[in-house]
């Protein structure tokens, strides 16, 4: 037991032999499993009835819709189209998505969806990976020899699977964080278009302006400003000011059937008030649990962007802050742990792990094949404590 414990104090189990073996071991397992959902697909549905990518339909269908000039999140009309798309027997897939998110589901959706599908995913992906190898390139000391088993790792994170088998948008989110991070301090206008395009899915931009602000770096603010006016503006011009107030609409039918009456699973969820949920805790309470904890991040994350700490823990705080500060995230969603694991290796590589950091890494890198499983058998929703436990310890060692 003492040999067990000195071994996660120290990292030592983690050697590169291991991680290589298990990245591989987990690239297989994910090539397989994908392969076995399309050989027992039918058509576009896979085995359990459902379409190829699950939660891709939803961007494919809205983006058909808006294409034929129908209003994509009118929900009956949505649930007709997928329906029509995929047979009666399909569940409805909520788009809830901004207008701005419109633009390229209508891009795709002038593909078939199969064709469409691969599309989205080997793009999303391909930019995913590339965008971690320049933050690599920025930020690790490492030598050069190192990068394969890098991109390995970064391609075997366990989110990876969870977004491909979803068809979700997590790698263009990872990208883009990534991205914006590697790119903050020389090109800081680029850093801000970056920053400024994760206004597809707003709740993960909420705490950019709070970090960007504190720390002065008004070019990349002002850039990640204009860049969201832009945005807007196209989908104005390209849908219409009623697909905002269509969105809107949707915001509210998603808050009440997702959040407050449990419609995707509070198991499949991350956030501090699905944890609530989880043991049963009233709306109300939360809601303000939530509250206090989405307060809590942007007041630590302002604190730590405006001090003197490495960028690398700053950059890594930003990421893990965003998943806690909105209610509305799920499992993958944490593909935002991509970049902030990744800084944080390369800031103990420089400066020496703390106890327990590369066992804590380790947790947090295998978190989206735990955080569900776990949750769907327990009351104990994993993945919000464990963010909570590394944004403590990147505080400690800011301080230090």
């Amino acid at each position: 037991m003492t040999a067990f414990l000195a071994s996660l104090r120290d990292g030592r189990f983690l050697t590169r032999q291991r991680l290589t073996i298990y990245s591989a071991f987990l690239l297989t397992g994910f090539a397989a499993a994908i392969l076995w959902i399309i050989a027992t697909a039918h058509g576009l549905s896979d085995y359990a009835g459902r379409p190829l990518g699950t939660d891709f339909s939803s961007f494919h269908t809205a983006g058909r819709l808006a294409l034929e000039g129908r209003n994509p999140f009118d929900q009956a009309a949505l649930y007709r189209a997928e329906q029509a798309a995929f047979g009666n027997a399909t569940r409805y897939y909520s788009f809830s998505y901004p207008p701005i998110f419109l633009l390229p589901a209508a891009a795709l959706a002038m593909l078939p969806y199969a064709t469409a599908l691969a599309l989205w995913l080997a793009l999303t992906f391909g930019f995913y990976l590339a965008a971690m190898a320049v933050l690599r390139t920025r930020f690790d000391t490492a030598s050069d020899t190192e990068k394969p088993l890098f991109l390995l790792v970064a391609a075997a994170f366990p989110g990876v699977f969870v977004n491909l088998s979803h068809g979700q948008n997590g790698f263009l989110a990872a990208g883009l964080m990534a991205m914006g991070l590697a790119l903050l301090d020389r090109r800081p206008l680029a850093a801000g278009l970056c920053f400024g395009l994760l206004a597809f899915k707003p709740q993960l931009g909420l705490l950019i302006p709070f970090a960007l602000g504190v720390d002065g770096r008004w070019k990349s603010f002002t850039a990640a400003a204009a860049t969201v006016a832009v945005l807007v503006l196209t989908s104005v011009m390209a849908f219409g000011i009623e697909s905002w107030r269509g969105f809107l609409d949707a915001m509210t039918f998603s808050r009440q059937a997702v959040l407050d009456h449990d419609g995707v699973g509070y198991a499949k969820m991350i956030s501090v008030f699905a944890a609530a949920r989880l043991w049963h805790a009233p709306l109300a309470l939360a809601y303000g649990v939530q509250a206090i904890a989405a307060v809590t991040a942007i007041l630590w994350v302002m604190r730590l962007w405006r001090s003197s700490a490495d960028i690398r823990l700053k950059g890594a705080a930003l990421c893990l802050g965003t998943l806690l500060v909105t209610p509305f995230a799920l499992d993958y969603d944490l593909m935002l742990l991509a970049p902030a694991l990744a800084l944080i290796a390369a800031y103990g590589r420089k400066q020496g792990f703390a106890p327990f950091a590369l066992s804590l890494l380790t947790l947090l890198w295998a978190m989206p094949l735990l955080s569900r499983p776990i949750a769907t058998v327990t009351p104990i929703l994993l993945a919000p404590l464990a963010i909570l436990a590394l944004l403590h310890m990147i505080g400690r060692r800011a301080t230090a």
